[in-house]
């Protein structure tokens, strides 16, 4: 399967192009709007999802973070929606079979769709703000949310 996924790494920029990115971002973040300019000097104004998209893309790389650029519709392995999850591939396949995550099959092998990966990581992640909500709400029901321990029995 060829590597579709576009990762855009700031460790591998040169200090040149890490210099033009601080202009771009100066530029992105003035009070002039941006635009692109097409080879006859015309200026299309850039739509705004691409604009934010185009801001945020700039602040990550400047803080060191890499950008991966991902088709909502982009089949995965196995294994790269398991290293997108931050969980084990064998642990992913049970979650499919479960039918937690839709997946299909290419030949022997199960394909997953980046949407339903990252719809699963979403739903994950709100079950967990949820339960640990209410494990706030019970031990602040409860009374000891600000008790300390004793002297004695403290580290």
């Amino acid at each position: 399967m060829k590597n579709i996924l576009e990762r855009l790494d700031p460790k591998t920029l040169s200090e040149a192009d890490l210099k033009t990115m601080e202009r771009i971002y100066s530029i992105l973040t003035g009070d002039e709007r941006p635009a692109l300019v097409g080879r006859e000097g015309v200026h299309i104004p850039l739509p705004d999802p691409i604009f934010h998209l185009l801001v945020r893309t700039v602040r990550a790389m400047q803080e060191g973070k890499a950008i991966t650029l991902v088709p909502e519709n982009e089949a995965l392995t196995t294994q790269a929606a398991a290293d997108f999850l931050g969980m084990s591939r064998p642990f992913l396949v049970g979650l499919l079979e479960k039918g937690e995550i839709p997946y299909h099959a290419v030949g022997a092998h199960r394909r997953v769709e980046f949407k339903d990966v990252a719809a699963y990581r979403q739903a994950r992640n709100q079950k967990r703000r949820v339960g640990m909500e209410a494990l706030y709400k019970a031990v602040e029901h409860a009374g000891v949310y600000d008790n300390t321990l004793p002297e004695d029995h403290a580290g």
